[in-house]
């Protein structure tokens, strides 16, 4: 699967503490904001089935 880019905004506080969670699970901010993505798709494909959708 190919990567795709996303920017987001993000105030400073909520980034400074997204970079201290990160640090302490040994990952990148990237990484952590991946996993976080992961993990709400999974939790909402459990309570409402899998999401299915096009690809071209």
């Amino acid at each position: 699967m190919a990567a795709e880019n996303l920017s987001i905004r993000i105030d400073k506080e909520s980034l400074d503490k997204l970079h201290y969670i990160a640090n302490h699970k040994g990952r990148s901010a990237n990484s952590e904001i991946l996993m976080l993505i992961k993990d709400t798709i999974e939790q909402h494909e459990q309570e409402h089935g899998k999401i299915l959708y096009k690809t071209d």
